[in-house]
């Protein structure tokens, strides 16, 4: 591969930022410092104005995921494309255990559907649905095969949603193999039954699938998984949190010291309730779990990002088209396809939302897209930092660029946005994958199936 010399940029870390040259040596970066002279490279960048980050990592993705006799709007190739455009370069999707199986037939099943298609680097968790005896083993041979996390459910009976002694067995066997637990967490069963009284009562509209999941049966599973995770004495972390109520969990327990960690999504700090409460059957297309919450609950969660009680901010991206796929439920909410899309917008919307309104700095940034979810998902230093040695994932992003986002334009294959509309500043211009361009000025020049396997390391690092 080529060696390309990138000139007169801020290189933006999680712990600095500072104005230098970084040369690429085929996959890797080589070396960063002032004057690296031209002659150095076969290629010369000038990144004068822009900044140079670390690729965006995604650590929750759903692509070609089924559901309900459909499937999410983008695979590995149309997700990743997008996902490459907004400047992200590795995902970590999740691959579903079907009940009754084995993990290594999900993990044969989702390699399958990223072969040849995967446009980026990615990883996969696991999903846990069934564990035997016998499947604490199938734990121990996805750790071997790189899937250092599984994501066990609180929510969905009788589909996903597995008891506290499973739950307990698979955090204790973390304990022996270095994964980490990943937990939807809601009361599901509580759910259930305030789900059946509304449909009983006729409310079938879109509006209603917020109203019955209160915030507390939110917290009130995040409090009982990291008690649970305190028993086995193992880490643990709480995926798309959306609520004051279940932060204050989390934070209790970091508080106390406990290694409790926790993710939210740009829907949960931008979209709320109020939003949706009179739009009618359009609310169809903000179907996601957990749903959106009242606006009070937005500015709590900036807080946490700002003092470390969040420390990854992924998309959840599960998109389901408006058109055909969310009409599925038009005569009843919990038939709605779970979802919505986001992997392409996630960095502009937290750069300007985050940096541009003062909620954050620039390193913050940085350490929330990509330097923790590495640490955390077992990808440091290779991923989610600009260093010697480090794969040559960056993104050289204007600051100053103006973008509105519209599905008329977005690169995911849905028909709508979640964030029509918004007008944001700041863009990737140019995205580099193991230091090869991918993105040339907004536009996709990669090809699919570029896109490697991770195999992930146990023990990330985070709570070490």
């Amino acid at each position: 591969m080529a060696s390309v010399l990138i000139q007169n940029g801020s290189i933006v870390n999680a712990d600095s930022t500072v104005h230098a040259d970084l040369l690429i040596d085929g996959a890797t970066i080589k070396e960063i410092r002032a004057g690296i002279p031209a002659s150095a490279a076969q290629t010369v960048v000038d990144a004068r104005g822009l900044l140079l980050l670390p690729g965006g990592i995604d650590a929750h993705t759903h692509l070609d995921m089924p559901f309900g006799g459909s499937k999410s709007a983008d695979d590995f190739e149309t997700g990743t494309r997008a996902a490459a455009i907004g400047g992200t370069t590795t995902i970590v999707d999740f691959a579903i255990q079907a009940r009754g199986t084995k993990m290594r037939t999900a993990l044969d099943t989702w390699w399958k559907k990223a072969e040849g298609k995967a446009c980026i680097d990615y990883g996969l968790h696991m999903i846990v649905t069934d564990l035997p005896d016998a499947g604490l083993e199938d734990m121990d041979e996805m750790v071997r095969e790189g899937v250092a996390s599984f994501k066990l459910f609180m929510a969905y009976p009788n589909v996903l949603m597995v008891d506290d002694a499973t739950i307990f067995k698979a955090l204790r066997q973390t304990a022996k193999n270095g994964a980490l637990i990943c937990m939807h967490a809601e009361n599901g069963s509580v759910i259930d039954v305030i789900v059946q009284q509304a449909l009983a009562e006729g409310k079938t509209a879109p509006i209603y699938h917020s109203l019955t999941r209160p915030t507390v049966a939110e917290a009130e599973a995040v409090h009982r998984a990291i008690a649970m995770a305190e028993i086995a004495g193992v880490p643990i972390y709480i995926v798309h949190l959306s609520s004051e109520d279940a932060l204050n969990q989390v934070r209790e327990a970091r508080d106390r010291g406990l290694p409790a960690f926790a993710e939210t999504c740009p829907q949960y700090l931008l979209l709320s309730l109020e939003d949706v409460a009179d739009i009618g059957w359009e609310g169809a297309k903000y179907v996601f779990t957990p749903p959106l919450r009242e606006r009070r609950n937005q500015a709590k969660l900036w807080d946490g990002l700002r003092a470390d009680h969040l420390q990854v901010v992924s998309t959840d991206h599960c998109p389901f088209c408006f058109a055909d796929q969310k009409a599925l439920g038009k005569d009843d909410f919990t038939k709605i396809p779970n979802g919505g899309p986001g992997i392409e917008n996630r960095l502009q919307l937290l750069h300007h939302h985050g940096v541009g309104q003062g909620n954050f700095s620039i390193n913050r940034f940085v350490e929330l897209v990509s330097t923790a979810p590495a640490r955390i998902f077992g990808m440091y230093p290779k991923k989610g930092v600009l260093a010697e040695g480090s794969d040559a994932d960056l993104v050289l992003w204007d600051p100053a660029e103006d973008y509105t986002i519209s599905a008329a334009t977005h690169h995911m294959r849905v028909d709508y946005s979640m964030f029509e509309g918004f007008r944001v500043r700041g863009n990737a211009r140019d995205v580099y994958s193991r230091g090869e361009l991918i993105v040339s000025k907004g536009e996709f020049i990669g090809k699919p199936g570029r896109g490697n396997y991770l195999r992930r390391d146990a023990r990330g690092g985070a709570w070490t």
